[in-house]
């Protein structure tokens, strides 16, 4: 719990029986984190038993994507705060507190993998995916007039509760191109964000989206798509306006 609100921390997960175990227990062992959510998108192997074994609630999402894993955790989790990452050691469960910091003057908190000093050697960031990932978030960014931004792709984000009910239903993306939409979405909402530095490691089992630069690339080209697309559709319309957030307080303890 964190300044009085429920944590959600939600895991999609496709075949993550290598790392998924030490995930949940990483991100439990923060004493802000109430709950981790795995969403078992028809794993093949143990990751669903293992996942529960560490402590998490699992739920199964049947269609095939990682869109609609999120989608289904979005919609699962208890939270007051639901924080979205991923079960492959890529993310760190303390970081979980960075995106806390700001979740009482931002309705998301979105991590970005692309500061240098905290990319680990053995991360699959290189030169070419990092400013891949720079150029498309700063494309959304300037067409969308969003807060400074630069990483399009990186899943660890805090959303409010009500935030997140605002944009289910306006939601359509259930492959990877998922995260961009979701940040079109909040910024077509009017919702208040903000960017944070987040370690990223090197993950355990092999990368789905950025595991060949083929599959990168292609992934890269959906986002861009996506982005343009939601532009042209949007053009002449008035976004809404985003009013100064109140800080939420919670009541001073009584003697």
């Amino acid at each position: 719990m964190w300044e009085g609100r429920l944590v959600s921390v939600v895991f999609p997960a496709y075949n993550e029986e290598a790392g998924i175990a030490a995930a949940v227990a990483d991100f439990l062992s923060v004493p802000a984190v109430d709950e981790v959510v795995v969403v078992d998108n028809n794993s093949r192997d143990r990751t669903a038993e293992l996942a529960a074994q560490a402590g998490a609630r699992v739920v199964h999402e049947p269609r095939q994507g990682y869109g609609w894993a999120l989608r289904r955790g979005l919609r699962e989790a208890r939270g007051d705060y639901i924080i979205l990452s991923e079960p492959d050691g890529t993310f760190m469960g303390r970081d979980v507190l960075k995106l806390l910091a700001y979740a009482a003057d931002f309705d998301m908190v979105m991590g970005t993998r692309t500061t240098q000093e905290l990319i680990w050697q053995e991360a699959n960031m290189g030169w070419f995916l990092r400013v891949g990932n720079v150029v498309v978030a700063k494309l959304l960014q300037y067409l969308f007039g969003g807060p400074s931004l630069s990483d399009c792709g990186c899943t660890m984000r805090l959303i409010h509760r009500e935030a997140a009910e605002r944009l289910h239903d306006r939601l359509t993306v259930g492959g990877s191109h998922f995260l961009p939409e979701m940040v079109v979405l909040a910024l077509l909402e009017g919702l208040h964000i903000i960017e944070v530095p987040v370690n990223y490691r090197g993950r355990l089992g092999e990368s789905k989206i950025t595991g060949s630069y083929t599959t990168a690339v292609k992934v890269g080209l959906r986002m861009i798509q996506l982005i343009l697309t939601y532009r042209l559709r949007t053009l002449g319309h008035r976004r809404p306006a985003r009013v100064p957030r109140r800080r939420v307080r919670t009541a001073a303890p009584t003697a």
